[in-house]
């Protein structure tokens, strides 16, 4: 029980978004108290009292006091954060799958609201948000001097109200509006479907409280629809931001025989120290017996898998991929992941209020770190798209001010960038601009998003084709 308590930390999306996914754990407070820095703790009064006395219009203690917060704790990493009540109950609710907003998971670069990923069947997913996109105006103000959390808040309001976007895309002539409807969102972890007979499509958005038991559940259904073992296996992880890492390790569990190492961690306190293996008592509460995994076919440890990943996976998504590969219990296919490979803890405050503070990173079972690097695919396949700047314009951790480095980097050989998969269509980085007016409103105009699964999807039938050469390696 002590063991999973400390495994309800952070390993969630990119940064600090609109309504992110994730997960909290109560750690006590260190008994020993630092030495507090006297003389830099003056000048901080110091530069209080002048801001009291000289500044242009009259300015409260709290917002002088949580500014510093804020400030003390971004300017450590991009992940690191002070959550203000409002924010910790967002984030507690949406590690239960239900939450209010847009659906999107943002972070600020250079002065701008930067898209990191899109949450599946949400508003900003379905009017076609991208990861990379630069949000400039937020209806009529401008992002630029706004602070995240300020940024945040305005994207946020009562549902059914509606919000203008106007966002800037690489690879486009001219800015893009998008007119979004708040709603309460209710994000459906793993989705399902037979592909063909055989050939199981299992799809997970975030990692979220029973993610295991509705992978499990989905496993369960399909082998009744199919009446028989399955010939193969696509776990999709593209654009999940991650979420619990209890999750995370029961997911990879599923796959890999009991006992074998998923992740281990690394920080300076002995509580972010772990060795989480494929054993219940690292993913669910109340050991073996509640196992939701005891029932699974045998087969499942050994039928062929591949797993979808792109720059919209992130953290959790991570872990499991980088297990899964790190075993060579399945092939990981797509393009370079995002690149988050530390744990965040929540911290709870007496005011109602939390911190979110990077306390650890994590390896894969080979001592891998993917910190501003990402898991490599065995197999690099572009999305196909008609502007193959799709890849060039994805936001990764390693783009980020601040991120932390990569303890391994200088250990490992340089990461080679796949070519795009329709590289005879691309077009160059900047457009020139349109000359007519049809060309004009087509450039402004946002194209929606592709199908997980479906025939559409090129990276998805190219998983399909490599579980069907599969079969026909192993017949002979």
């Amino acid at each position: 029980m002590r063991k999973l308590k400390k495994i309800g930390l952070i390993v969630a999306g990119p940064l600090l978004g609109v309504m992110l996914s994730l997960s909290y754990s109560a750690i006590a407070d260190k008994e020993t108290k630092p030495q507090l820095p006297l003389d830099d703790l003056r000048t901080f009064a110091e530069v209080f009292g002048k801001i009291k006395s000289d500044y242009v219009e009259p300015v409260e203690d709290k917002k002088l006091l949580t500014e510093a917060i804020n400030g003390m704790l971004s300017g450590l990493d991009p992940h690191s954060a002070y959550l203000d009540a409002d924010a910790f109950k967002d984030l507690q609710a949406g590690t239960q799958g239900e939450f209010g907003g847009l659906g999107i998971e943002v972070g600020m670069e250079d002065g701008f609201v930067k898209v990191v990923a899109p949450i599946e069947d949400t508003p900003a997913y379905k009017a076609g948000l991208k990861s990379g996109d630069l949000i400039m105006k937020l209806d009529d103000t401008p992002v630029k001097g706004l602070s995240l959390n300020d940024a945040v808040k305005r994207m946020r309001g009562k549902p059914d109200t509606k919000i203008t976007l106007t966002v800037l895309r690489k690879g486009e002539a001219k800015p893009l509006t998008f007119v979004l409807t708040r709603a309460i969102i209710k994000t459906q972890s793993v989705k399902y479907k037979l592909s063909e007979p055989g050939y199981a499509y299992i799809r997970i958005t975030q990692f979220q409280e029973h993610t295991g038991e509705d992978l499990a559940k989905a496993i369960k259904t399909l082998r009744e629809q199919n009446k028989e073992a399955f010939k193969g296996l696509i776990l999709d992880l593209r654009n999940n931001p991650g979420g619990l890492l209890n999750a995370g390790v029961g997911v990879s569990a599923a796959f890999l025989p009991k006992g074998e190492l998923v992740v281990y961690t690394e920080g300076r306190g002995e509580e972010a120290k772990m060795r989480l293996t494929a054993n219940p008592e690292n993913y669910v509460r109340g050991g073996a017996r509640a196992d939701y995994l005891r029932d699974l076919p045998a087969d499942l440890k050994t039928l062929p898998l591949v797993v979808l990943v792109n720059g919209g996976s992130a953290s959790a998504s991570e872990i499991v991929a980088g297990a899964l590969q790190d075993h060579k219990r399945a092939i990981i296919l797509g393009t370079q992941t995002f690149g988050k490979g530390s744990v965040q803890t929540i911290l709870p405050m007496n005011n109602g209020a939390a911190i979110k503070l990077t306390t650890a990173r994590y390896f894969t079972p080979k001592g891998r770190s993917i910190q501003a690097k990402g898991i490599v695919p065995d197999i690099l396949v572009e999305e196909a798209t008609v502007n193959s700047q799709e890849h060039a314009a994805m936001l990764r951790e390693a783009d980020l001010s601040r991120h932390l480095s990569n303890p391994k980097e200088a250990e490992e050989a340089p990461i080679v960038q796949p070519a795009p998969a329709e590289e005879k269509d691309s077009k160059p980085a900047t457009p020139a601009e349109p000359d007519s007016k049809d060309q004009k409103d087509k450039a402004a105009t946002p194209a929606g998003p592709i199908e997980p699964g479906s025939k559409a999807d090129y990276q998805f039938n190219q998983a399909l084709n490599l579980l069907k050469g599969l079969q026909i390696l192993q017949r002979k």
